[in-house]
């Protein structure tokens, strides 16, 4: 049995805190060290609002160190995940915010 799993295989996961037990997402993107090939975080997608039409909430980064788990459905994540900008915007952002 081998312990790799493609970047396809982990968007294919839900990420849970064991922290709060609290549903996160389903992985979205991954950040790695271009330098030595490892992969660094997870990135979770923020939730859309109004059906992305005004954006979306921050995304979701989680350090590779705070994952417990990869299971074959989940990933259990020991930390409260940092949150981040989301890198593109709804067409209708600049509309509401002053």
């Amino acid at each position: 049995m081998s312990n790799c799993c493609s970047i396809t295989d982990l968007r294919s996961k839900e990420v849970i805190s064991s922290k709060t037990g609290c549903r996160l997402g389903n992985v979205c993107d991954v950040e790695i060290d271009t330098c030595d090939g490892k992969l660094v975080a997870i990135i979770i997608w923020g939730r859309g609002r109004c059906g992305g039409l005004l954006g979306r909430d921050d995304d979701i980064r989680i350090c590779w160190d705070d994952i417990d788990v990869i299971g074959k459905d989940t990933i259990l994540v020991c930390k409260e995940p940092e949150r981040r900008p989301p890198q593109k915007r709804g067409i209708f952002e600049n509309l509401f915010h002053s």
